[in-house]
């Protein structure tokens, strides 16, 4: 269709592979089920919307949190997974699916609640957080619950020399002066570049990272704007804790459902249970050396781009000195490394 054929994603998460890889993310499903079900006031006798439902889990959670009535909205053909499920569970009196794409659907009423699962990788990759809130500003009462709430792009410092020197040998080819009696050296350095603006998808360990300040960038899901969404920076500034050679950031994000009820926090953070959106590395082209007590600060700002993703153009300096390093990388064009394992799935899950 043109839908899919304008949105990648569509297609993707047409595919039960696909939902089945989300679907069996542990903490993602557990941590979704608890901030539903033990948030029962805001869902008992309530209208519950759930944006982008896939196979319909989070409907059926907000059923049997005891919800009157759930809208559940896919634009992809697992509509149709998500209405077998919920017909052959006994759902169907309760959740209604409802195919289309959610900036063209209507609703014969305003909800009182959201539910969704619009999360990329470092947050916002996909742009789904965007359909999001196009969700609230048409369907939400006013006093209504957006579930999750708010995410928090994190972020600090890191040294890795090992996937440094990796991301370099990928340009090798491009120093050889006589390719099959080519010369391909013009292109070494746009090929060195290129390496270093994917961001690096996969596990790493917190002993990686050289301070213990953090910068947090939180978003409120029940006030942003679309274009707060589509263009933001974030400024930083990290006392660095250890002598080494700062090869970039290590990066996740943490999900808050703050319900009447309970407050739940998911989070993807190296020093807790892994899940499918690992964490990312933000690599710099150019590291910089820095000593224990110097501070690095700088921004990222991020550019949305035609590519359901963004471009983000990294600064960093070394305060009191002349150091500086600029980096620009494509959300967009990832590259995986799974070497490392996350740590092991919480009991419970």
């Amino acid at each position: 269709t043109d839908e899919e054929n304008k949105n990648p994603f569509t297609c993707y998460y047409a595919q039960l592979l696909h939902q089945g890889n989300m679907l069996q993310d542990l903490v993602r499903t557990g941590t979704y089920q608890q901030a539903i079900l033990e948030n029962r006031s805001n869902f008992e006798g309530k209208v519950v919307l759930d944006v982008g439902t896939g196979t319909g889990i989070l409907s059926f959670f907000a059923a049997q949190a005891g919800a009157r009535k759930v809208y559940a909205v896919e634009a992809s053909q697992s509509a149709e997974y998500a209405q077998l499920l919920a017909d052959h569970n006994g759902f169907s009196g309760i959740v209604e699916v409802v195919q289309g794409k959610l900036e063209d659907i209507t609703l014969p009423e305003k909800v009182d609640v959201i539910i969704s699962e619009p999360i990329g990788f470092l947050l916002v990759h996909e742009r789904m957080l965007e359909s999001y809130v196009v969700a609230r500003d048409k369907f939400l009462k006013p006093s209504g619950l957006m579930m999750p709430t708010t995410g928090s792009i994190i972020f600090s410092p890191m040294t890795d020399d090992a996937l440094y020197k990796d991301q370099l040998a990928k340009a090798a080819l491009w120093e050889n002066p006589s390719f099959y009696g080519i010369d391909l050296t013009p292109l070494v350095e746009r090929a060195r570049l290129e390496n270093f603006s994917q961001p690096i998808v996969g596990f790493f360990p917190s002993s990686n990272l050289i301070s213990s300040s953090r910068t947090v960038h939180c978003i409120d899901f029940g006030t942003v704007t679309t274009d707060e969404l589509t263009n933001f920076e974030i400024a930083y500034r990290f006392p660095i804790d250890r002598t080494a050679i700062m090869h970039g950031f290590g990066c996740w994000f943490d999900l808050g459902f703050l319900g009447q009820d309970n407050h739940v926090v998911l989070s993807t953070s190296p020093d807790h249970p892994g899940t499918h959106w690992y964490q990312c590395r933000l690599l710099l082209a150019d590291p910089i050396a820095v000593n224990r007590g110097q501070v690095v600060a700088g921004r990222m700002v991020f550019v949305a781009n035609d590519r359901f993703s963004y471009d983000i153009e990294i600064t960093a300096c070394i305060e009191g000195t002349h150091i500086s390093t600029t980096s620009t990388v494509h959300l967009h064009d990832q590259a995986y490394q799974y070497l490392q394992t996350g740590p092991t799935t919480a009991e419970g899950f």
